[in-house]
């Protein structure tokens, strides 16, 4: 565990009440063997999102809190879709996001772990439940089962080969292994209670026929586990101690605990410290973040339809988008920690989001002026060469330094800064108005020129000669200040401003086959801009503010996006 990860975990302490009291107990009982292991299972089929990097939160926190190692462990199980692309951005995510798995691994590399490295162990397994005669061969087919499962209410009704015997079971299980049969025509189910109220302790399935390479394995198995046999095994085999889920999960740990005292009485269980370790799963409310989507299903829809740019686009919730758009790990972190962890699902607001990412934004990020609206503003009386303004990096943290930055005759300001016919309480630039330019002078608008289409084509005025470093050297007060952009030395740029990627804050109000009807129609905007020379030698991922108008982050030479506005009424814990 890494010097953020452990930092993260100490100020996380007031959010995991269950879950550490939890953990507590289990160590004070000694159970743990002397260490606590966690685990971040993710599948390797799509990016991991904001919804992810809360259970990150979680599951290394917790590991880092009680001094224990967290596993990094691929659930590829369902060979479809799963590739290395999608194994290698989710390790490199949770290594931006400050977190680092630890334990011994499987041979791949310390403390990772493949599911898929397993399947020898979970086949060997499923042939001793059903040499035991607690698990069998089905070949109902979804819409049979659905009758035979029945409802809560009443005890289902038992397969017709429920009660064959485990020779002539073992047979046809390893037929299945051997591609005798087509996808979806037998399944293996552990054969538990089909009384139970709980419909997912009726009979299971455990594995399925799925004709499918995997892209680890390539065509070595055409039948594999269903996750919630997996998970309990890899848990188990893995000497996890504490296994945390999203509250979906709940009605999936009574199987989560059969599969655990099967390997129990089969001897599988892990022993540390002279006691056996078992796993156990508990959940919590996963993650909703107002005004976007959270299924991965969803998520790559959005991709392979076009939607948007790619799984790292800037608008999508993927840890890789928020990245592009200049987000921080310590604000992600951040917002993890304020939503926290309970029982009870509740929807986030974006705003705190962002509130947090302004928050560690404006202590860290370097200043620079930017004009992405603009319209020349000429100095009429500015006579000799130009000078230089100095300007500090970053106010709040003195030790940013400071830049020096041209200033000369013309210059560009945002053409939002000037109003030809001022309304009230506009304290900007307007004919016969004194503004001060940041950091240089005081300047006095005289007028100004239209172009063709009647619009703002250039500002005349003249300059305070006695005023240069911004007072005036009478005293007198001047209410507004502007940023600007030497028209002689200043870079142009591209900025990417985005908006929300959808129009109404739940875009699954009418279900997810709807979803895209709320896209919003314009949630990109491309602009040219002008900043001040000391942007050119931005590099990718250097995050900026610029002055008065919204923190940035280099994608590429001189190409940028808005990471969110300078401000925002929001306030956490206020509604």
């Amino acid at each position: 565990m890494n010097e953020e990860s452990e930092t993260a975990a100490k100020e996380s302490d007031t959010s995991r009440h269950f879950v550490r009291q939890w953990i507590e107990k289990d160590v004070a009982e000694g159970k743990t063997g002397g260490k606590v292991v966690t685990r971040f299972p993710p599948e390797p089929n799509g990016y991991i999102h904001i919804g992810h990097a809360k259970a990150l939160c979680a599951d290394f926190g917790m590991a880092a809190l009680f001094g224990g190692d967290c596993h990094l462990r691929f659930d590829d199980t369902n060979p479809a879709k799963e590739t290395d692309e999608f194994a290698e951005n989710i390790k490199r995510d949770i290594s931006w996001l400050g977190f680092r798995w630890s334990g011994p691994g499987d041979g791949t590399e310390p403390g990772l772990y493949n599911a898929s490295n397993m399947f020898d162990a979970m086949y060997a397994i499923a042939e001793n439940l059903i040499k035991a005669g607690q698990a069998y061969c089905c070949n109902l087919t979804q819409d049979e089962w659905k009758t035979y499962r029945g409802v809560p209410e009443k005890p289902g009704t038992p397969s017709p080969s429920r009660d064959t015997p485990p020779e002539r079971n073992l047979d046809i299980f390893r037929r299945m292994r051997a591609g005798e049969f087509a996808d979806g025509e037998w399944c293996l189910r552990a054969k538990i209670d089909m009384a139970s109220p709980n419909i997912h302790f009726r009979d299971p399935v455990i594995y399925r026929v799925r004709h499918a390479a995997h892209y680890h394995l390539g065509d070595k198995w055409c039948i594999y586990p269903m996750y919630d046999f997996a998970h309990p095994i890899e848990d188990a085999l893995e000497g996890v101690t504490h296994s945390m889920c999203s509250l979906e999960f709940e009605v999936h740990r009574p199987l989560y605990d059969w599969v655990v005292d099967r390997l129990d009485e089969m001897g599988m269980l892990v022993e540390r410290g002279g006691v056996k370790i078992r796993p156990q799963q508990r959940e919590f409310a996963r993650l909703n973040l107002a005004g976007t989507v959270m299924s991965k299903r969803l998520l790559r829809q959005l991709v392979d339809e076009g939607r948007v740019d790619g799984w790292d686009d800037p608008r999508m919730p993927t840890v890789s988008g928020m990245r592009r758009r200049g987000y921080t790990p310590a604000a992600i972190r951040e917002f993890c920690e304020r939503v926290g962890l309970s029982k009870v699902e509740s929807t986030t607001d974006f705003a705190l989001l962002e509130w947090c990412v302004r928050e560690d934004l404006n202590r860290t990020a370097l200043r620079r002026m930017a004009v992405l609206d603009p319209v020349k503003a000429v100095i009429d009386n500015w006579t000799g060469p130009a000078r230089e303004v100095e300007l500090p990096d970053n106010p709040v943290d003195p030790a940013a330094g400071t830049r020096k930055t041209p200033f000369g005759r013309e210059i560009w300001i945002d053409r939002s800064d000037f109003m030809e016919n001022p309304e009230p309480k506009f304290f900007r630039m307007a004919p016969g108005r004194e503004v001060r330019l940041r950091g240089a002078c005081i300047f006095k608008c005289t007028g100004c020129v239209h172009g063709p289409d009647g619009s703002v084509a250039e500002i005349h005025g003249t300059w305070d000669e006695g005023s240069w470093g911004g007072n005036a050297p009478d005293g007198r007060k001047v209410k507004g200040t502007i940023h600007w952009v030497d028209c002689a030395t200043g870079v142009e740029a591209r900025a990417d401003l985005f908006g929300p990627l959808f129009t109404v804050d739940d875009p699954l109000r009418d279900g997810p086959d709807r979803f895209l009807e709320y896209l919003a129609p314009e949630s990109k905007k491309t602009v040219r801009f002008y900043a001040e020379p000391a942007l050119a030698a931005a590099r990718p991922g250097d995050r900026f503010q610029f002055e008065r108008t919204g923190y940035f982050v280099c994608d590429g030479p001189l190409a940028f996006n808005r990471t969110v506005s300078l401000k925002d009424s929001f306030k956490p814990g206020v509604k």
